[in-house]
């Protein structure tokens, strides 16, 4: 398991779909203030020079905190970045044609939504997953949610070997239900990012994840 990934429970997505730009350093400061181990930048449908100068705000947050940033989708906006971390999607290149763009450093991340694309991703070699959507969720339209019943079975056979960190539609409400079915790991986007005070919203995540 990568070191930077070791301890890592709680995965923060900046996503310019729930933040307003004029917030992206307060909303990156305060996830981080709370308790988030990762950072990652999503900003889907926006010209990748927009993305640049967005990623270009996030990106000392980060490196002067000491948590990993990471660029979604965008290998060549993850080099010019320097970010920490790529994480891509089942249709954005295999490991192989991508670790040979981004070197052998940078962490690399995949999203995946079957018990068979995570153990697929753990053959391959990537640093960690993503799995889901647990529950259906605005960020994944169209996509239904996987539900519960593999997240056990995903964790012992795949989350001892690298990190999985479920995802979809994860609030504080429902996380509870979401580590009593196995979970270690989870990423949490609106409930944080549309709470009136992210800070302390992510700090209660934190917690409700337990040691």
């Amino acid at each position: 398991m990568h070191p930077a990934l070791v301890s890592s429970r709680l995965y923060g997505i900046v996503d310019l779909g729930y933040t307003a730009e004029e917030e992206l350093e307060a909303t990156t400061a305060a996830l981080i203030g709370g308790g988030a181990d990762l950072i990652q930048l999503r900003a889907k449908g926006l010209e990748k020079d927009k993305i640049l100068a967005l990623g270009r705000r996030i990106q000392p947050i980060c490196r002067k905190t000491g948590v990993p940033f990471i660029v979604n989708d965008h290998a060549d906006l993850a080099i010019e970045l320097d970010a920490d971390g790529l994480h891509i999607g089942q249709d954005d290149g295999s490991h192989d044609e991508t670790r040979k763009l981004i070197g052998t450093e940078m962490l690399l991340g995949r999203s995946t939504h079957s018990p068979e694309q995570a153990r697929q991703a753990l053959a391959e070699g990537f640093d960690y997953i993503g799995f889901g959507p647990l529950f259906p969720t605005p960020t994944k339209q169209g996509r239904p949610g996987i539900g519960l019943e593999h997240v056990g079975t995903i964790q012992q056979e795949v989350g001892t070997r690298i990190p999985v960190f479920c995802i979809g539609g994860i609030k504080r409400s429902n996380l509870p239900e979401v580590v009593a079915a196995g979970a270690r790991r989870v990423v949490i986007v609106s409930d944080l990012l549309t709470a009136a005070d992210t800070t302390e919203a992510t700090h209660e995540a934190r917690l409700l994840l337990g040691d």
